[in-house]
């Protein structure tokens, strides 16, 4: 078998990944061994290269990735029926910090954006929305209906509600996220006009959220409370609309330094391959961005667990690994409060595509931050507050990830995937595949293919095309969750709703 079949990722590694369907009976030449495949295995899985004991750890990425359930012979498919997670509760953590050297010159890059009033950039010149509670999404549906109908969307990018069914019957903190999680929504700069909607009755009290904003730009977000309309409240909404679009539609895009990009890193549907090419690549671009002066954010947080400590000593300082074991910790808290175990979290899609245990899935989702020092660590909800790369408190949920991601500030969402996805958050959220299979299969899905790394391209050459899509789509060129208008918004929920 040419060695092109599989990888073996990392020297120390107990199994390789097979690159195409193995067979029964066929033969692996590996470090200097014949090993016969006792099963067929799909691509993308992984294949024991040494025997094993039972409760022995399988090591895959250099790292384990759970013991054997039973004693396993060299040659035999390693899959979640004889692989388990050595995942439990809450650790005690010790900072060991290592030395990084990206090495990456500064390329002095620019994209096209919109400079808002406060400096903030965004990719997009949008007029938004924003409902304060989930009472009046119709309304605000409408409304956008008839601005699209009036306007053709001329000078400006897109006319959105992001609706949601929170701003009432929530308590403590899952109140304080959704107030949260919707003024930052509210002060994104991809937005160049944003009509809050309230009913007024609402627990998320329409004047109390505008304090909330701080020092906002009162001529490009208004508020309007349907409940103090005498009349017709449609009506009273799109005068106001009309003036937001009036402005909007003469913001012009302008050079600005790479720098002032932040892109959030996601991955979703993940397959065994989503290790090997997409999230390394997007690494790569990440450690590249960070770089030159830019900002990444890394989220999902039970998707590190396993992979936690490899993060933990990339922290610049020794507050923020101690703010990255609370985040780690308090999120085991929460899947532990709930009755749920710590480890349970491939789906049967992932593990379908070669992912067999949490760590498995972990080692491979944390190399979409590539090598770079963690420079900030921020909660559920929170904005950045320091370049290069951040940390995000938010479960491993494509749509309220992508949400919080792009709600800390991140105007584009780079987001990789091996089994496919349509979904699209606030901001274009660009989806990257592990395979040449799902790009061929799903190319209105599939903004760049990734699985070009499998058939020979080098690393070097395949990012610097990356960093170029990136760059097209941050000046205004549409991403496919654009094309197809597929764009939502999710919050996290925690306690009871009344």
């Amino acid at each position: 078998m040419e060695q092109s079949s599989f990888i073996k990722i990392n020297p120390a590694d107990s199994v390789v990944v097979c690159l195409r369907p193995f067979t029964k009976s066929e033969t692996i030449s590996v470090d200097g061994k014949t090993i016969n495949v006792l099963q067929d295995t799909p691509a993308g899985h992984k294949v024991l290269i040494k025997d094993v004991a039972e409760g022995e750890n399988i090591i895959k990425y250099g790292y384990p990735i759970g013991h054997a359930r039973e004693a396993l012979k060299a040659g035999q498919w390693v899959n979640e029926k004889n692989l388990k997670t050595n995942l439990a509760g809450t650790l005690t953590y010790e900072y060991h910090p290592v030395e990084v050297n990206l090495d990456i010159p500064k390329e002095n890059r620019t994209f096209k954006g919109y400079v808002r009033k406060n400096g903030d950039v965004g990719t997009r010149n949008e007029i938004w929305i924003v409902p304060t509670v989930g009472c009046v999404n119709g309304i605000g549906e409408e409304l956008v209906r008839r601005l699209k109908e009036e306007t053709h969307l001329e000078g400006i990018d897109a006319i959105h509600c992001w609706h949601h069914n929170y701003g009432c019957s929530q308590l403590d903190a899952d109140h304080e996220s959704t107030r949260r999680v919707l003024r930052d929504i509210c002060l994104h700069p991809n937005a160049g006009g944003v009509l809050v909607l309230s009913l007024g009755c609402e627990n998320n009290q329409p004047d109390a959220f505008m304090e909330l904003l701080g020092d906002y730009d009162k001529d490009r977000i208004k508020l309007l409370i349907t409940q103090k309309v005498d009349g017709d409240e449609l009506e009273e909404g799109m005068k106001i609309l009309r003036k937001l679009y009036e402005q909007a539609k003469n913001d012009k895009r302008e050079d600005v330094p790479i720098s002032k990009l932040r892109v959030g890193l996601k991955c979703g549907g993940s397959d065994g391959f989503s290790g090997i090419t997409a999230n390394p690549l997007v690494g790569e671009m990440s450690d590249w961005l960070v770089a030159q002066g830019g900002t990444t954010v890394l989220t999902e947080v039970p998707e590190m667990f396993g992979a936690e400590t490899i993060l933990m000593n990339r922290c610049k300082t020794r507050e923020l690994f101690g703010q990255t074991v609370s985040m780690i910790n308090n999120f085991k808290e929460y899947f532990l409060s709930h009755g749920e175990p710590v480890g349970e979290n491939p789906s049967p899609g992932n593990k379908a595509g070669g992912i067999s245990t949490l760590e498995d899935k972990a080692l491979g989702c944390t190399q979409k931050c590539g090598k770079a020092y963690v420079s900030g660590v921020m909660e559920y909800a929170g904005r950045i507050e320091h370049n290069g790369l951040n940390l995000l408190s938010a479960p491993g949920n494509d749509l309220v990830a992508a949400t919080a991601l792009a709600a800390a500030g991140c105007q584009i969402i780079t987001f990789t995937t091996g089994r496919g996805t349509p979904f699209g958050t606030f901001v274009p959220t660009m989806k990257i595949s592990t395979n040449n299979d799902l790009f061929a299969r799903k190319p209105n899905w599939i903004d760049f293919n990734a699985g070009q790394l499998l058939l020979g391209k080098d690393m070097k050459s395949v990012r610097d095309a990356f960093i170029d899509k990136i760059i097209s789509v941050a000046s205004g060129e549409k991403a496919r969750n654009e094309i197809n208008g597929y764009s939502e918004i999710a919050i996290f929920k925690n306690g009871v709703t009344l």
